[in-house]
């Protein structure tokens, strides 16, 4: 009978795959915490496999869009559309500050 060998898995700190990442140890494990990024709670603490770091690089991958720009047409920029008075608005006035009014702070000898 054949002894079974064990089997070795690296487990990483957050410190160790924020330095392959170069992104700080913080960020690691807010994603982690937030469970936007794949871990193991090992020990009461995060580890992290070369699964989990192949997935954590694949969920944050930018892909280009399917679908070029032409170049002969200018890009369209849809803008919010602002509405136009079509009457003449009433003009607002500031107020007088109270200090020129002549108002001070209230006297505490009121009686």
């Amino acid at each position: 009978m054949a002894a079974l060998e064990p089997v070795r898995i690296a487990l990483y700190r957050p410190a160790d795959i924020a330095k392959l990442l170069g992104c700080s140890e913080w960020w690691i494990r807010e994603q982690a915490r937030r469970r936007r990024i794949p871990f193991s709670w090992i020990g009461g603490s995060y580890r992290f496999t070369d699964d989990h770091l192949t997935e954590i690089i694949r969920l944050f991958e930018v892909r280009p869009a399917d679908v070029a720009p032409s170049l002969s047409e200018p890009p369209s920029i849809s803008r919010p559309r602002v509405a136009r008075p079509t009457q003449q608005g009433v003009r607002l006035r500031a107020r007088t500050p109270r200090r020129a009014l002549g108002a001070g702070p209230p006297s505490s000898t009121a009686a």
